[in-house]
């Protein structure tokens, strides 16, 4: 199986054999996260203003029920600077919008 995704997102590792030519965003101040899996974040940051919005709460609500600030909510959000995010985080999300981790993975409604 290959974990390099996994790995990616999980533990914010970079120094898979990526080839040549990939370019690097620096998308935090923990490190690199490999240009080709930008998308994937995106999708995943897609998915939290998606439930978000479903809950009715606005991103000041989410960060009041996670502990994390609404900035920090707002550039998950924003398209324009992605960039990391911990497990830990992205469960507090989960449980405060009550939705199931494994939605965040599968094609929106």
């Amino acid at each position: 199986m290959n974990t390099g995704f996994l790995n990616t997102i999980v533990f914010g590792e970079t120094d898979m054999n990526y080839p040549n030519d990939t370019q690097d965003l620096n998308l935090s101040k923990k490190g690199n996260i490999p240009f080709e899996n930008v998308d994937y974040y995106l999708d995943l940051f897609a998915h939290i203003k998606y439930y978000r919005q479903k809950a009715g709460i606005t991103q000041e609500e989410l960060a009041n029920r996670t502990g994390l600030s609404r900035p920090f909510i707002s550039s998950l959000e924003s398209k324009k600077e992605p960039r990391g995010l911990s497990m830990e985080s992205f469960f507090l999300i989960c449980h405060a919008l009550n939705v199931p981790p494994v939605k965040f993975f599968e094609p929106l409604p």
